[in-house]
Formats: C-alpha cells, structure tokens, sequence
C-alpha cells in the first residue's frame, strides 16, 4: 500500500535578519519512496518548485543543525518562536526559509508512524525490480542465437 502523507503549511523565506515573506509550501512523503520528503514552494510563477532531501535530515534538524552542501536544517528560536531553519543551495541560487517547528515535528512524527526508521528498505520491493528488470524478453532470443548460421558443407558433399 502506497501511503502519501501531506501538509500544507506557510513558510517564510527569510531575505534578512529583519525581513522575510510568506511562502505557501507543501511537505510530502510517500511510503514507496521511504528515504525521501518533497516541499513544493508556491511562489507565484507558474509552476511551484519542488526540492527533495533525505528524511533522516528533516527528523534530526527539528532537534540539532545537520546536513552539508545542498540542503542544511537547523532548529532555533525567532522572537520567541520555537523554528527550523532550512537552508537550500542550488546552481540557480539559495533561499532560506524558516518553518514552524511544532508543525513539522508533528508532521515529521507522523511519516516516521507509517514508515518506522530502520524499515525503509523493507518498502522499495528491491528483489521484484531486479527480477523485472532481469527478466529475458521475447526479443532477448534474437541475441542469444547464433545470427551467423554456419554455411559450410560437410565433408563428402557436393
């Protein structure tokens, strides 16, 4: 059974230490697709951005700074706020955004019900995509036989 876990919540995209903007988001997680979260940004083009991480980042930001590179969460306090700070990098630029943090722990709790640490691969079915993938095919016969059919007569023929 394919589980799919959404909330959608406001961010803000923090453009200063004095100054950020609202950011309508949404946090997914999939249960065939267990090591992973997405947060689509609705940011008023025409098509929301998407960026997906490791949910083993998510679940240990809410607690204590972690991740390198592309993607960095940390939590901390805004004007007596409990947040979570998520810092994205990428060829087109960076943003930060700041996040409730009571909300995603919430949320965070909740994939970890339906999908407990440690049985994420029991849900990727590894052993049937390989026996899919590995699987001979009609037209496997036509390379697996000999297309050069041996022309030469036998002896004593002729």
């Amino acid at each position: 059974m394919n589980t799919v876990m959404e909330r959608d919540m406001e961010l803000r995209l923090v453009l200063s230490p004095e100054r950020s903007i609202p950011v309508p988001a949404r946090l997914s997680y999939r249960a065939n697709d267990p090591y992973a979260v997405h947060i689509e940004f609705h940011i008023g083009s025409e098509f929301p951005v998407h960026w997906t991480f490791a949910r083993d980042l998510l679940v240990e930001g809410v607690f204590r700074p972690c991740g390198h590179g592309d993607v960095r969460i940390w939590p901390t306090k805004v004007e007596q706020r409990n947040v979570v700070f998520v810092a994205l990098t990428s060829p087109d630029g960076n943003a930060l955004l700041e996040m409730p943090s009571a909300a995603v722990a919430a949320w965070v709790e909740r994939t970890l019900r339906v999908v407990p640490p440690g049985t994420e691969s029991d849900r990727l079915n590894i052993d049937e995509a390989l026996a899919e993938l590995l699987a001979p095919l009609p037209a496997d016969d036509l390379w697996l036989s000999d297309p050069w059919q041996s022309d030469e007569s036998q002896d004593g023929d002729a």
